[in-house]
């Protein structure tokens, strides 16, 4: 298990500096443009953009097909236009401040008690230690979010009965039917 300080030792040895291309906010291979959010998330953006939230997500694209025609997708997605984030012009995010867990660490996430490294041309460069304890610090945020998350999930499905032959979304506020 990861401390902030083991963590940003692994961080700092790998070394980041974000070079504010872009590139992550851009589609490079097949969704490596997709971003995830929870309801939370959502709500954060929402607020400081004045936006709707219709206007800001889409159901996550993979379904899981339950076998009696209902199929079912966990979470959302931030909306993309012409292969990038709606929320990136030229090269600058404009929720910078309020962005999403996924692009506050990127490049980095953990799978369980891995640290794992997406390409990135940030990667390799020099960091300070306060810098990578930081961003330790995010990912061991991120991860407790994402587990809280998952267990707000398992509690909507064992209380929510699905409905056959639709396609729904499942956070942890509950269950959307979804158009289609």
């Amino acid at each position: 298990m990861y401390t902030i300080k083991s963590l940003a030792r692994e961080i700092e040895a790998i070394g980041f500096r974000c070079t504010r291309c872009g590139v992550c906010c851009r589609r490079c291979e097949e969704d490596s443009d997709l971003v995830m959010l929870s309801p939370g998330e959502i709500q954060g953006i929402a607020s400081a953009t004045g936006m709707d939230r219709d206007r800001i997500v889409e159901p996550y694209p993979e379904c899981l097909d339950l076998g009696n025609g209902t199929t079912c997708t966990f979470e959302w997605a931030l909306k993309r236009v012409d292969h990038h984030c709606i929320f990136l012009f030229g090269d600058q995010c404009t929720i910078y401040l309020h962005r999403p867990w996924i692009c506050t660490t990127y490049p980095f996430m953990l799978d369980g008690n891995r640290l794992l490294t997406f390409p990135c041309p940030g990667i390799g460069a020099g960091m300070e230690r306060n810098e990578a304890e930081d961003l330790a610090k995010a990912l061991l945020q991120r991860k407790e979010a994402e587990e809280v998350e998952e267990t707000r999930i398992r509690k909507v499905m064992d209380s929510y009965p699905l409905p056959e032959g639709k396609r729904v979304l499942i956070d942890g506020e509950g269950v959307k039917v979804l158009d289609g």
